[in-house]
């Protein structure tokens, strides 16, 4: 029995220190997952699966262990953070793989991708035909970024001349769960009495609205824990 419990010591401590490293490295390593990024994942992943089941390993031995390579990418993400030349080289570099709406063959192969995943690529993108892209570039992270054909891109206001007058803002959650959003009422101004009084003429409670959010362009949205479809789409 004690064994199981200092199972679970070990691992709530390695939960821990894996959040606290997460929080050092940022949000940016999380996302991007570069070339150092991803060896410092694995690497710190399997340390910290050792720290919390391999009971016959040295607790003090594998702390230091996981502390060293914490470091390391620490380092390593300063280091790339400050020098363009030696990011190349830590974390990689964009590479072109459509030109001028010609496949880069060599490129391709470099980066060890087929047509296939280059096709999924795009099409997670909604382009289904390869001839409107002019340039696809394959990033740090491995997705493709696209630029489409003139002829293809969507048309935009800007293009028919259009201005729009309305002022766009970030959207601002009100009621998360049929509880206010105290701190987003306060930094944005906004009365709770008043935002009551249009709860009430839509004839609901706060206590019946599941998500609400003044949208960026300052409407109203309400969404309800009663929904009243009468045949919810399913889709297993």
């Amino acid at each position: 029995m004690a064994h199981v419990w200092e199972v679970v010591a070990r691992s709530a401590a390695a939960f821990v220190i894996m959040m606290v490293i997460a929080r050092i490295l940022g949000k940016s390593t999380i996302a991007q997952m570069t070339y150092h990024d991803f060896v410092a994942a694995i690497t710190l992943g399997a340390i910290t699966a050792n720290l919390a089941f391999n009971v016959k390993m040295n607790l003090w031995e594998l702390l230091a262990a996981l502390v060293t390579f914490s470091f390391i990418a620490f380092i390593l993400m300063v280091i790339s953070l400050r020098s363009r030349p030696l990011r190349k080289w830590i974390s990689g570099q964009p590479t072109i793989v459509i030109q001028d709406g010609k496949i880069l063959e060599n490129n391709m192969k470099k980066l060890k991708i087929t047509l296939d995943t280059l096709n999924q690529e795009l099409r997670e993108k909604n382009i289904f035909d390869i001839e409107e892209v002019q340039y696809a570039i394959l990033e740090l992270n491995g997705k493709v970024s696209v630029l489409r054909k003139p002829d293809y891109l969507p048309v935009v206001h800007k293009d028919l001349n259009i201005l729009s007058k309305v002022k766009q803002a970030f959207p601002i959650e009100l009621i998360m769960d049929g509880r206010w959003i105290e701190d987003n009422l306060q930094q944005n101004s906004i009365d709770k009495q008043w935002l009551l009084s249009q709860i009430k003429m839509k004839g609901k409670s706060v206590h019946e609205i599941s998500y609400a959010v003044m949208t960026s362009n300052n409407q109203l949205f309400f969404d309800y824990y009663e929904d009243r479809i009468g045949h919810p789409v399913d889709k297993e």
